[in-house]
């Protein structure tokens, strides 16, 4: 009769399991702080490239694109620099989304294709707006879309979200590869 009783003994009659308010409080405020330190982080992952591209504009900014004459389907320079504020912030999330699920630790390329990618993102505006450089903007733009298309592909492999998140990117930067060669033969 006692092995019957037994099996039908629940944890809340168990006289060795305390489950008390104090236990479920204290993991519940344990599950706050993780949530904190994961926005905050993510805060900081998007908010870093997104603040150094609005410095690379700032120290940049020309009147030269405004009065070149260009096609019709140029953007303006305010369309061309959300766009790249934009494609930033894309890039911070899945960056963000990676390093949340281990991938830099996992695969350790992922980090030098991410920074190159970032570092060659922030100097094309100044290079091609600022210098008005668009031979040498071409190769960095060219040089971005390298290090793009190998930063989506570790980034698929981490996390499929942050892989996805990558593709407007590589159309941005496509995009602005055939504004850059416009602007070479102006």
């Amino acid at each position: 009769m006692d092995s019957q009783n037994l099996k039908q003994r629940r944890v809340a009659d168990d006289p060795n399991t305390t489950m008390n308010k104090n236990n479920y409080a204290g993991k519940r405020e344990m599950r706050m702080k993780m949530a904190k330190r994961g926005l905050r982080s993510l805060a900081v992952a998007v908010s870093l490239p997104v603040a150094l591209h609005l410095i690379t504009i700032y120290l940049a900014s020309t009147d030269s694109y405004r009065t070149a004459s260009k096609p019709f389907w140029f953007l303006p320079t305010w369309g061309l620099r959300l766009t790249c504020l934009a494609s930033s912030f894309l890039m911070g999330l899945s960056a963000w989304l990676v390093w949340a699920e281990g991938g830099f630790h996992k695969n350790p390329m992922a980090l030098p294709l991410y920074l190159s990618q970032l570092i060659l993102s922030l100097a094309w505006d100044p290079i091609v707006f600022g210098a008005g450089a668009p031979w040498v903007g071409l190769v960095v733009c060219m040089g971005m879309f390298g290090a793009l298309v190998g930063c989506s592909k570790v980034f698929q492999d981490v996390n499929a979200t942050a892989g996805d998140l990558m593709k407007p990117c590589l159309a941005w930067v496509a995009f602005l590869a055939v504004v850059n060669l416009k602007l070479v033969y102006l």
